[in-house]
């Protein structure tokens, strides 16, 4: 009985998703998982501030529980994986939909950000392959020390290249933000002529904010303040 019910439910998820509210409804929720990510990944970043020992003992804390921290990994991989390929099937099904382009683009009111997000994504998430060998694994970093985050951020922002692609990643993240914020508030349902402007705000200030605090660290390695 139980199998059956379970069944029943499978069912139910998949034609939910199979219809462009689900894949939507999935795009709002694995970007609110990412974006809190952002937030405490953005906040342990800032703890190079607060010298050494503060943050070593911040990764070490983060290692010393495991369990925890691959639980946090696998929901992210699963965010990550479910949010690109929402994202793919949505914009075929607008393909499929208008297969002619209009014969004048109208970009007048579509933002920058909004008309970049899918050649941004594919740039970050190539990125944040190089930050993980980079900085988690190690793979890609000549003076990598286990668990030694501060040394490992200074000395591998003190590559100009690498520091530079980082911020360049990290603007793109800001405008992939500040128009899937809202864009998230749109798919649940949160969309009024009233409220959208305070929305659209709200995101892109939230977004640069996140951004600068990200950014700060390989400035204040290159210039010094860091060191």
């Amino acid at each position: 009985m139980s199998t059956v019910i379970a069944s029943r439910h499978l069912t139910r998820v998949a034609r939910f998703y199979d219809s462009t509210i689900g894949k939507k409804a999935v795009m709002a929720v694995t970007g609110l998982i990412l974006f809190g990510f952002l937030i405490a990944h953005m906040l342990g970043n800032l703890q190079i501030f607060l010298g050494r020992a503060v943050m070593n003992h911040y990764a070490e804390t983060l290692h010393g529980n495991p369990a925890l921290l691959w639980t946090v990994r696998i929901v992210l991989l699963i965010s990550v994986i479910l949010h690109i390929w929402a994202s793919i099937e949505l914009t075929m099904i607008k393909k499929e939909a208008r297969p002619i382009g209009y014969r004048k683009r109208a970009n007048v009111q579509a933002s920058y950000a909004s008309r970049t997000m899918m050649w941004s994504g594919p740039i970050i998430f190539a990125f944040v392959i190089f930050h993980l060998l980079h900085l988690t694994t190690g793979t890609v970093h000549p003076n990598f020390v286990e668990l030694d985050a501060y040394d490992n951020l200074v000395n591998g922002f003190h590559v100009i290249p690498v520091a530079i692609a980082y911020i360049v990643a990290m603007v793109l993240v800001g405008m992939h933000l500040s128009h899937g914020i809202w864009s998230m508030f749109q798919s649940v349902g949160f969309s009024h002529p009233r409220y959208t402007p305070m929305i659209k705000t709200f995101a892109a200030v939230f977004s640069w904010l996140l951004i600068a605090g990200f950014v700060s660290v390989p400035l204040a390695v290159l210039t010094g303040l860091v060191r």
